[in-house]
């Protein structure tokens, strides 16, 4: 990981280093400090753009702006190009570090709606004596805080932060609550008590001794396009393709993820519709026999030779994912139980190039997951029902609309609810009641407040769209894709000193999806239908038509495997012990019962072994 550390309040240079040291340094990154009394900025970036002269910290020419980044700012030549009309002079060669500082000087705190791009920005404001934080608009790059007294400290990464000599690292029980539901800690309830996170675009304002929390940029499902589906396809695909063409901007090798599935191959072939030069192709792969994966396997080389790419695979074992558990913990800084891929490949990846541009985003803009897939079923069963349909007797045009649901009209009703809250909040790995019987007595009193429900009722009250699937897709794109999607993406491919570009999470093209009808992203069982419509012709058929097979490790195969004797050993009466935070009897069950052929188990199992890996090597010791 790479990126910004630094703080407000009255230390010395020497803390402003060992934060700086902390954060995970492999590559070429720049390195700088920013020092004045009651400021501090610190940064270790990976060198993209302007190599030679883009070193930061970089103030303006009065030196009473001063500014550290982590992440990219796509369109600035475009900015530089404007600033300069305006008068400004720049001192670098081509940086889009010194861009943000002169646009800061001309437009004020709102100078962020000018960029496109991924970002943790921090700007300080020698004359108003304040300091500005930004993070990007849909949470690509991470940015923590955590307030001491007066003073205010924040860090790229959770680990500058743990490096304070005064911080006290103490268990926050509301995140393992969410945690174990949700595979990941919402960021509003990071796991050590005290490091609060900054969400999409957000800013923080710090002066005076006050600290305000803004919001520069949010989505809007609230207006829908009247539009043809031809119309919103032919925007897509320009859209797309622009943002693609932006992210292949620079300075250093690049290349992309190519796992033969829609979003990829659609990158993929614009890509190489854009560059003379062959593109460079990554895929993942298993040394055991996984039919499924096999199967990404065939389409990826299918595509790397419809593209021309210089494909490379990457296949790995069980016995590395052992081997490495532990760094992928410490690229988190936190118990995550979702994907963790991107680990693996970027191993691949960083002997060739230092940029990766990926898919990523593209299901939650358009429409693939499970929730999205039930969304409009739901909608329409609770119709019939309400209506007295029985049930036993529907139309084959009734059915047509319960799709892909239309077989299994038994798991409808039993996963239905009035509101999409309320059966949103039943996807996840442990329900409510489940936490309640693992947890101890003490964590069930700290976390008496906590529910699932609330949690997404919140999440779905700061929804504007009358469309119930445009309305899960505004949920998950502001909460699951930041808080798990995004966060795997940058902290597994920055352990490496990969950064990682999604061209579908450009703004433009996010504010153009959030406008279209939700029947046009998922239609007649059809996901992400409108996207399809937009690749049809630079995508084959049978690409577009092949079941989505999501980039993730078969570790169920592995635990029904080589991983019993690691959850027997980790999860251990007297491991659990010494936390107190499970019951052991309940945990010993849920174990037999996945032994006795309970496969549904294996997430459960999983959780509680990344958390008390985690608890180990951060609390524990």
């Amino acid at each position: 990981m790479c990126g910004i550390a630094g703080f407000f309040g009255d230390h010395d240079l020497k803390l402003l280093q060992k934060m700086n040291r902390t954060l995970t340094h492999r590559g070429p990154d720049d390195e700088g400090y920013y020092l004045k009394p009651g400021i501090g900025l610190a940064m270790r970036r990976l060198s993209i753009i302007d190599v030679a002269s883009g070193h930061q910290p970089i103030a303006n020419e009065d030196q009473t702006i001063w500014t550290v980044f982590n992440g990219e700012i796509y369109n600035f030549r475009e900015l530089r190009k404007e600033l300069t009309r305006l008068g400004y002079h720049f001192k670098t060669d081509h940086s889009d570090t010194e861009t943000i500082v002169h646009a800061y000087e001309e437009y004020g705190p709102d100078f962020v709606k000018k960029l496109n791009g991924m970002f943790a920005i921090a700007v300080w404001d020698a004359k108003e004596r304040k300091l500005l934080l930004y993070r990007d608009r849909l949470g690509e790059k991470p940015l923590y805080f955590y307030r001491h007294g007066k003073e205010v400290f924040f860090s790229s990464e959770i680990k500058g932060i743990l490096a304070l000599p005064f911080f006290k690292r103490k268990v926050n029980e509301q995140a393992l609550f969410y945690y174990l539901g949700l595979k990941h800690s919402p960021r509003e309830h990071g796991f050590f008590e005290g490091i609060e996170s900054l969400g999409p675009g957000e800013y923080l304002v710090i002066q005076k001794g006050k600290v305000q929390r803004k919001t520069y940029w949010e989505i809007d499902a609230s207006k829908v396009l009247k539009i043809s589906e031809a119309e919103a396809a032919s925007e897509i695909k320009s859209l797309l393709e622009d943002s693609v063409k932006l992210r292949m901007v620079s300075d250093v090798p690049l290349g992309a993820y190519l796992s033969g599935g829609v979003d990829s191959s659609a990158v993929v072939g614009l890509m190489s519709r854009i560059r003379k030069n062959p593109v460079e192709t990554f895929s993942l792969t298993y040394r055991d026999a996984l039919p499924n994966k096999r199967q990404d396997e065939i389409a990826a080389a299918e595509m790397s030779k419809r593209f021309k790419t210089k494909h490379r695979k990457y296949r790995m074992s069980f016995d590395e994912f052992d081997t490495e558990l532990d760094d992928i913990i410490s690229a988190f800084d936190e118990p995550f139980g979702g994907t963790i891929s991107t680990f693996f490949l970027s191993k691949l990846i960083k002997q060739h190039v230092t940029v990766a541009i990926s898919g990523d985003g593209a299901d939650e803009l358009f429409g693939s997951y499970k929730a999205h897939r039930l969304a409009y079923p739901i909608e329409n069963l609770n119709r019939l029902i309400q209506k007295g349909q029985d049930l036993n007797h529907l139309t084959q045009k009734q059915l047509e609309e319960l799709r892909p649901f239309d077989q299994n009209v038994d798991y409808l009703l039993n996963i239905r609810a009035k509101q999409p809250y309320q059966w949103h909040s039943r996807l996840t790995v442990y329900s409510d009641e489940e936490k309640r019987k693992l947890f101890g007595a003490s964590i069930n009193r700290k976390t008496a407040s906590c529910s699932t429900e609330n949690y997404f009722k919140s999440a779905y009250a700061k929804t504007k769209s009358k469309d119930v699937l445009n309305q899960v897709l505004q949920v998950e794109c502001q909460n699951l894709l930041p808080d798990q999607v995004l966060n795997f993406v940058d902290r597994l491919s920055m352990a490496h000193s990969i950064e990682v570009r999604p061209p579908f999470l450009d703004h433009r093209l996010v504010e153009f999806a959030f406008k279209l009808p939700g029947s046009m992203k998922i239609k007649n069982g059809i996901n992400k239908y409108i996207l399809k419509k937009a690749v049809n012709g630079l995508l084959p058929e049978k690409i577009i038509n092949r079941p989505k097979e999501g980039f993730i490790l078969p570790y169920i195969f592995w635990m029904q495997n080589y991983l019993r004797s690691k959850i027997r050993r980790v999860l251990s009466p007297r491991e659990l012990s010494k936390h107190g935070y499970f019951d052991a009897k309940y945990v010993a069950q849920l174990i037999s019962e996945y032994d006795s052929g309970r496969t549904e188990h294996a997430n459960k199992i999983y959780l509680l072994l990344m958390f008390q890996l985690w608890w180990k090597k951060y609390i524990g010791k």
